[in-house]
C-alpha cells in the first residue's frame, strides 16, 4: 500500500473513534461530578465529628476493582449491576451467590451468610481464610473486551478470506490501517522480515487488547482495567515467556558469555545481563499500570478541586481542564498499547536475531 492511502486511512480512521469517544469523554467529566458530588453531599450530612471531604478516599475507591459495577448515582438512586461472588471456605465449601446480598435498602454494606465485604475484600465472620474467585468489575470488564476483540477480528478475518482481492469496507477498513502499522512500523523494524511473521498474531493481540481496555476505561462508569497491577503483571510474565523461549543460542551467550569481554569482566556484566533480563518485564508492567491510573487519578482530582474549596464557580474552571485531560487520556490510551507492542517485539528481535562476529 503507498504510504499516502495509509497515512489518509489512519487519519480518517482516528477522525471516526475521536468522534465516537469524545461524546464519552464530556459525559466521563460530567459522570464523575456527579458521583462525586453525591459522595461529597453524603459526608456533608452524616453526624460525625469530622465530615470534612476526603478526596483521596474517593479517588482510591474510583479506580479499585469491586464485587459490583457501580454506572452513575441520581440522588439516592444507585445504578449497579450486581456481579457473581464466587468464595470458597474449608467449612462451608463453595459458595455463589450475588453481591446484592451485601447491601440492603439504604445501599449499606451488610453481613451475608457468615461473610462481610469490606474495603471490596469478602471476609469470613469468623476469621477464616477465603478463597475468592469472584467475577469482580475488572473481571467482567475482561471478559466485555475479550468478546469485543473475537467478533471484531473473526468478522474482519472472514471478510479477507471470502473477498481476498476487494477493497477492505467498514470495520475491515478502520482497523487494517492500524494492522498494518504494527506490521511495517513495529514488528518488521524491530523483529526483522525473517522472524516477524510468527510474531505477529501475539503482538496484534496484545496491542488491540491494550488499546480497547484502555478506551473501555474512559467511558462512563468503565473499569481500570489496565490500571490494575495484575492485569499488567500477566502481561509482563507472557512477554517474559515468549521472549526467553524463543531466544537463540547467540543471545544466551551474550547474557551469561559476552564475547571479546575479558574473563574477569563477566563477573560483573553477567550478573547486570540477568538483573536486565528480569527487569525488561518489569518496566513493562509498571509503565502501563503507573500511566493508566495517573491518568485517572488527575481527573478526579481536578474534580475533587470543587469540593475541597466549595466553590461552584471553580467548576467553570475544572471541566475544561477535565475535558482536555480525557482527551489527552485518548491520545495516551493509543500511546500506551504502541509503547508496550513495540518494546516486546524489540525484546523479541534482540531474542531472535542471528548474531555475526
Amino acid at each position: 500500500m503507498p504510504i499516502k492511502t495509509f497515512l489518509k486511512k489512519m487519519y480518517f480512521s482516528n477522525i471516526i473513534l475521536g468522534l465516537l469517544f469524545s461524546f464519552s469523554s464530556f459525559s466521563l467529566v460530567a459522570n464523575e461530578s456527579a458521583n462525586v458530588s453525591e459522595e461529597a453531599t453524603a459526608l456533608a450530612v452524616t453526624k460525625t465529628e469530622s465530615t470534612k471531604f476526603d478526596p483521596g478516599k474517593l479517588i482510591l475507591h474510583h479506580i479499585a476493582d469491586e464485587h459490583e459495577w457501580h454506572f452513575f448515582t441520581v440522588g439516592h438512586f444507585h445504578a449497579t449491576l450486581p456481579l457473581p461472588c464466587i468464595v470458597y471456605t474449608a467449612s462451608a465449601g463453595l459458595q455463589v451467590f450475588s453481591s446484592s446480598n451485601f447491601k440492603n435498602e439504604h445501599h449499606e454494606e451488610i453481613p451475608y451468610n457468615g461473610f462481610v465485604l469490606e474495603h471490596g475484600k469478602i471476609h469470613a465472620e469468623n476469621g477464616e481464610k477465603v478463597y475468592d474467585i469472584s467475577i469482580t468489575k475488572n473481571v467482567a470488564s475482561l471478559l466485555i473486551s475479550a468478546v469485543l476483540l473475537l467478533t471484531i477480528f473473526i468478522g474482519i478475518g472472514k471478510k479477507y478470506q471470502e473477498n481476498p482481492h476487494r477493497a477492505p469496507k467498514g470495520l475491515q477498513s478502520m482497523f487494517e490501517p492500524i494492522i498494518i502499522f504494527v506490521r511495517d512500523e513495529i514488528a518488521k523494524n524491530n523483529i526483522g522480515e525473517k522472524h516477524y511473521r510468527r510474531f505477529m498474531p501475539y503482538l496484534l493481540t496484545i496491542f488491540f487488547f491494550i488499546w480497547f481496555n484502555n478506551m473501555l476505561g474512559l467511558i462512563p462508569g468503565g473499569a481500570n482495567v489496565t490500571g490494575n497491577i495484575a492485569v499488567t503483571l500477566v502481561l509482563a510474565i507472557i512477554a517474559f515467556i515468549v521472549t526467553n523461549v524463543n531466544g537463540r543460542s547467540t543471545y544466551w551467550t551474550h547474557i551469561f558469555a559476552m564475547p571479546g569481554v575479558p574473563k574477569w569482566m563477566l563477573i560483573i556484566l553477567t550478573p547486570v545481563e540477568i538483573v536486565g533480563v528480569f527487569m525488561k518485564p518489569f518496566s513493562l508492567m509498571v509503565r502501563l499500570f503507573a500511566n493508566i491510573t495517573a491518568g485517572h487519578i488527575i481527573l478526579l482530582s481536578l474534580v475533587s478541586l470543587i469540593f475541597i474549596f466549595e466553590n461552584a464557580a471553580l467548576g467553570l474552571a475544572v471541566v475544561p481542564f477535565s475535558l482536555f485531560m480525557n482527551v489527552i487520556e485518548l491520545i495516551v490510551a493509543f500511546i500506551q498499547a504502541f509503547i508496550f507492542t513495540m518494546l516486546v517485539s524489540n525484546y523479541i528481535g534482540s531474542a531472535v536475531e542471528e548474531h555475526h562476529h
